[in-house]
């Protein structure tokens, strides 16, 4: 099979052959459709998140259809369109998975990371973490909603209540959580980089009520925010835009360092808290509330071999909603 590796931070990743993989007990082939890429693969390539192992296939978004089952796998029967996320395995045993929790289990592993990804014509995945794909979206529109759409709904979630919410990044997640909030009665307020009035007007024909650089103070105090952006400063900035009880959520997996918070910035009751991974509950919620909305996400497609591409047009802030690989003959 086709593949698109990585081998070596600050190196570009390498189409390759490679051999087609098997699946193991409790595990499925799949034959890869499409691929969304993430800033989340964007930070293992870059080095700011420690190599997983020597080489590993990228890519958590990934949509595609069952071409084969290992032993001991219920259901998927070969032919079924399923998509994969970035939680591809947990050990169930622990308390954090007994209770809920299996998002932050210490022995969780990683699609993409951990496992080799869908930057790739085949991938294998462990059954129990593939969803079904929800009727009405093509692949290539289906696969943001697997890390762009979970993380950002897992992230909405912890913003409680929040009717004025504020979303720093205007990237694939925001673009779709901005749709959820809006289903929701919320008010959404656009924080974009300096100077990016695409993004801006981008946020504005998503129902944003207001949009406007990451720099600038929203016209009134907010409930809650969420941070896209993998930016430190962006927390002292946010926790200033959120009135007293208010709530900042960091939503990536890695951020750049924090400076110091002045404690008035933080009085009020105000909290910061991360978000870390996903469950398979974000999973089922989410991909049942998607196609009522109707959430509709917009991409920008790439060929598998043109990944460095995609990867370098997320990094630079040149895409508007979400890049995503065309596999295999993806719809």
């Amino acid at each position: 099979m086709r593949a698109m590796m990585f081998e070596q931070v600050g190196a570009p990743l390498r189409l390759v052959d490679a051999p087609r993989p098997s699946p193991a007990a409790g595990e499925v082939l799949i034959r890869v459709q499409a691929c969304g890429v993430c800033r989340t693969d964007l930070h293992i390539v870059d080095g700011e998140l420690p190599p997983p192992k020597p080489s590993v296939v990228p890519g958590h978004q990934i949509v595609g259809v069952v071409e084969e089952r290992g032993s001991a796998v219920a259901g998927l029967a070969p032919g079924v369109r399923v998509g994969v996320p970035w939680l591809g395995w947990t050990c169930g045993r622990c308390g954090y998975c007994r209770s809920g929790r299996e998002n932050l289990c210490d022995e969780a592993r990683f699609t993409g990371y951990q496992i080799d990804g869908g930057y790739a014509e085949y991938a294998t995945a462990d059954a129990r973490y593939c969803f079904a794909i929800p009727e009405g979206y093509p692949d290539l529109q289906a696969a943001p909603l697997l890390c762009a759409g979970l993380i950002g709904y897992r992230c909405l979630r912890f913003a409680g209540g929040a009717e004025r919410l504020g979303l720093y990044g205007f990237g694939a997640a925001a673009h779709i959580v901005a749709q959820v909030a809006r289903h929701q009665g919320r008010r959404v307020f656009a924080f974009t980089r300096p100077g990016d009035g695409a993004a801006q007007e981008f946020a504005r024909s998503l129902g944003a009520v207001w949009a406007g650089s990451s720099s600038d103070a929203p016209p009134e105090p907010l409930d809650a925010a969420i941070i896209f952006a993998p930016v430190g400063r962006l927390v002292p900035a946010a926790l200033r835009a959120v009135a007293k009880g208010g709530v900042v959520v960091c939503g990536g997996i890695h951020m750049s360092e924090i400076p110091a918070i002045p404690y008035e910035a933080l009085w009020g009751e105000r909290v910061v808290r991360s978000v870390a991974n996903l469950t398979r509950q974000d999973g089922e919620e989410f991909l049942a509330l998607a196609p009522a909305i109707p959430v509709h996400t917009r991409v920008r497609c790439f060929p598998l071999e043109a990944a460095n591409d995609a990867l370098s047009a997320l990094r630079t802030g040149a895409l508007q909603g979400a890049a995503v690989l065309r596999v295999a003959g993806a719809s």
